[in-house]
């Protein structure tokens, strides 16, 4: 258990951090599925393009910034 919690999960290369391992992979694949799932049922009941953009800010912001603060805390310093 000791090797999986020393084990690093991000790369940080620029402001974004890119999964290296296996947690960071499966970490990244259900944000961007929470996310993609997030568009598609606002989208169904919006009428412009504005209205996407205002229904898929607040969870795409809180998916940005859980990864975030996952990449800081298992990333190489």
């Amino acid at each position: 258990m000791e090797q999986f919690m020393k084990l690093k999960w991000f790369k940080r290369i620029g402001w974004f951090y890119f999964p290296v391992s296996i947690p960071g992979a499966i970490a990244w694949f259900f944000g961007i599925l929470f996310c993609l799932n997030v568009l598609r049922a606002v989208d169904r009941h919006s009428h412009s393009a504005s209205d996407t953009l205002y229904g898929i800010f607040p969870c795409f912001t809180c998916v940005f910034l859980i990864m975030d603060w996952l990449g800081s805390r298992n990333s190489e310093s």
